[in-house]
């Protein structure tokens, strides 16, 4: 029992059944106690009860997105101490920015293999918070650099 209550809890946050089975699969392999919800209002229902130490969430969900989650999560003080790994299908950066600065410590793009996704959740679960918001500041400021860099190349086509 007592080995059981230190397994590191993951909530998986994802509507498409096929990526969450195999989440979940993965990550149970790797010993983790892993609860799968498929919408964000699922999520916010079970957070408080689940208490997970990391939340991988995809952003693109109905009625209440990713997005939502989010937001519920800012709100109510859960971020940064519950590390989110979002894994999403958006691909413009300032979206990918947007979802830093909701919070998020981590992105992954869609599609992306299994093998990366528990790298980065072995990763974000062994840091301390104050690694954790190192991390979650060093991206913000990656994503407005890369931002700048593209603007100025498009400002220079003008010219």
């Amino acid at each position: 029992m007592e080995e059981a209550e230190q397994k590191k809890r993951i909530l998986i946050v994802e509507d498409e059944a096929m990526i969450q089975q195999v989440l979940r699969i993965c990550l149970k392999q790797r010993d983790f106690d892993v609860l799968g919800v498929s919408s964000g209002q699922e999520a916010m229902h079970v957070i408080p009860e689940f208490t997970p130490h990391l939340i991988i969430l995809d952003l693109l969900m109905h009625p209440i997105s990713g997005w939502d989650v989010l937001q519920w999560l800012r709100e109510n003080h859960l971020t940064p101490n519950i590390p989110v790994l979002v894994i999403s299908a958006l691909v413009h950066l300032a979206e990918q920015m947007q979802v830093f600065e909701e919070g998020a410590v981590e992105y992954i793009p869609k599609p992306t293999q299994p093998s990366i996704i528990m790298k980065r959740v072995r990763e974000l679960l062994s840091m301390t918070d104050d690694q954790r918001r190192r991390l979650h500041c060093r991206r913000i400021d990656e994503q407005r650099r890369t931002l700048a860099r593209l603007s100025a190349a498009q400002s220079d086509e003008f010219v």
